[in-house]
């Protein structure tokens, strides 16, 4: 069972790998189309005998930073280098057979379907070009997305409102925009600005400098944003739960299982500690929530040592704090500023 589990998880990985590579090379695509577009479009005028090249060239020169190739292709390249990091991981992996064991499933995680379920009507119905149930949910869950940093729903609203004109309704378009742009004005007016200027080619976005807007890899770009804020929404991973659970500890066992080992043959057992007790060294990845080291020990905090807040404002941990202080015993000075730190003072942090 564990190697059918580790099996899938490759083609998992190798499956992202596919995905990631069509996406960069569809934006590799459409950013080399703009640069064609707008040579020709140059030497188109260059032809005509009473133009100054200087000027084209000057203009053209202009067009090409505009068009930003290495800002555009930065993101999808991005990802397909993650994703090739995770393939290669996976393909070191050793295979670990172990002994299956009944796993009851939660009533928590069984709740969780349905929701899930939701997501993936909403991917379908994408796939499809109906945003409707997308802009549903992005729009219920405005305030969330806010405090997230994401710009999802405009996204959405920016997909809609290229649809409806490449379907050369012009004033439909237009009431659009002014039902739903208004509110993101403030911050993204030069992205609102230039959809504005789609207007002007209305039922031939194909033929115009807007083109781009067209590109099937801007749907699968939102779509992926749209999965991972839902997943984000649920305080879920947006990679397959199961998936990150074993990728974890695959990391994790090699150490484990050595240290298994010595405490075998020392007749030792470990596995009724609250911690582990090994330092266990995972990816940033696999990194959901904050980790304090004390600068002083080195040592991760725990419920037994937390991390203190200093009178001077730098933290250390409790048990370099009671070191330092003889036990609270004396004051002693910050290893970071020189003030004199009163034990007792301290008050402990909570992430």
């Amino acid at each position: 069972m564990e190697l059918k589990m580790e099996l899938y998880s490759l083609k998992d990985a190798v499956n992202r790998v596919v995905k990631k590579q069509k996406l960069s090379c569809s934006k590799t695509q459409e950013v080399t189309d703009q640069f064609v577009r707008e040579i020709e479009k140059a030497i188109g005028m260059m032809q005509s005998t009473t133009v100054d090249y200087k000027s084209v060239l000057a203009q053209l020169k202009t067009k090409l930073h505009e068009i930003a190739p290495l800002s555009q292709l930065e993101g999808t390249q991005k990802e397909l280098n993650i994703a090739l990091n995770k393939y290669q991981k996976q393909l070191t992996k050793p295979l670990i057979l172990i002994y299956p064991r009944h796993i009851e499933i939660s009533k928590a995680t069984a709740s969780m379907r349905p929701v899930f379920q939701e997501m993936y009507q909403i991917l379908e119905a994408m796939e499809n070009r109906n945003l409707e149930p997308a802009l549903k949910w992005a729009t219920k869950n405005t305030n969330k997305l806010k405090e997230n940093g994401t710009d999802l729903l405009l996204r959405l609203h920016h997909l809609q409102f290229v649809k409806i004109l490449q379907m050369g309704s012009k004033d439909e378009a237009l009431k659009y925009a002014r039902m739903n742009f208004a509110s993101f004005a403030g911050i993204h007016m030069a992205e609102i600005q230039k959809l504005m200027g789609c207007l002007l080619y209305s039922g031939r976005l194909q033929q115009s400098p807007y083109a781009h807007l067209l590109s099937p890899t801007n749907w699968d770009i939102v779509a992926e944003e749209l999965t991972r804020q839902f997943c984000n929404h649920l305080g879920q991973s947006y990679e397959s739960p199961l998936s990150v659970t074993i990728d974890a500890g695959v990391q994790a066992l090699p150490p484990l299982l050595k240290f298994m080992t010595v405490m075998a043959g020392k007749k030792q057992e470990w596995q009724s500690m609250k911690q582990l007790p090994v330092p266990v060294e995972l990816d940033k990845e696999f990194q959901f929530h904050s980790i304090f080291v004390c600068p002083v020990s080195k040592e991760q905090s725990a419920d037994d040592n937390p991390p203190m807040l200093m009178l001077c404002g730098h933290v250390l941990c409790k048990q370099s704090i009671n070191k330092m202080s003889k036990n609270g015993s004396k004051t002693f000075k910050c290893p970071y500023c020189p003030s004199d730190i009163d034990a007792t003072q301290c008050r402990q942090l909570n992430f």
